[in-house]
């Protein structure tokens, strides 16, 4: 079975968009393109490096796919060389030309398709940016492991990576590690449903009244 591998860079309020370039992602108005740049160094990129493993194919959207497409075929260098070896899986239409090397399209619902791909073989499927494909497959349980690439910026506005109405769940830190810059690189692994509990067993009169009054407020007026 092969496992679904997320590798991001997210500031500390969540933000994904745009992190290489200003020019990469300026939808919805996002004019601070580029926030990870001054913070890329040999320890950035063995991270992302280290997330990614020696030997994988990618998982992506038809925005991540058609950037990485049209920038990475004609680069040099090490990573370059990995990422046109290795297999594309794209979720997109048929006006979108799959022109890199070993690109697939899938085809029909992209839930089954992915399933179906995990049990298949083959190495590790990383998804990179593909925000709206990360979050389709979420509620399916179909992410086994997310490393988060934390930038220490507040962008304030922008695409985020979790967002309201995403389904609770439960992750368990695998690794952690921190650059000279203050990145914090974060591996977690899903450990299924979410647990709650109290703080405190009995709750006082007054933290009673204070749930009451709470929930007055909460009352549209």
């Amino acid at each position: 079975m092969r496992k679904v591998i997320v590798a991001v860079y997210v500031s500390l309020d969540g933000v994904m968009q745009s992190p290489g370039a200003p020019e990469e992602d300026a939808t919805g108005g996002f004019e601070l393109g580029g926030w990870m740049v001054p913070f890329a160094d040999d320890e950035l990129a063995g991270f992302m490096d280290e997330a990614m493993g020696q030997d994988y194919d990618l998982l992506l959207g038809r925005r991540s796919y058609e950037m990485l497409a049209a920038v990475w075929p004609s680069a040099k260098g090490d990573l370059a060389r990995k990422l046109n070896a290795a297999g594309k899986y794209v979720v997109a239409g048929p006006e979108t030309e799959l022109t890199w090397s070993g690109s697939h399209r899938l085809e029909g619902d992209v839930i089954e398709a992915v399933a179906e791909l995990k049990q298949g073989k083959g190495p590790p499927l990383i998804i990179f940016g593909s925000r709206k494909l990360i979050q389709a497959l979420l509620p399916h349980d179909l992410i086994d492991e997310i490393t988060l690439l934390v930038i220490p910026v507040v962008l304030g506005s922008g695409k985020r990576l979790f967002d309201v109405g995403d389904p609770a769940g439960a992750w368990a830190l695998a690794k952690t590690r921190h650059s000279s810059k203050g990145v914090v690189a974060s591996t977690y692994r899903r450990a299924g449903d979410l647990h709650t509990g109290a703080a405190y067993q009995e709750p006082s009169k007054a933290e009673l009244a204070r749930r009451k009054r709470l929930a007055a407020e909460d009352q549209p007026s």
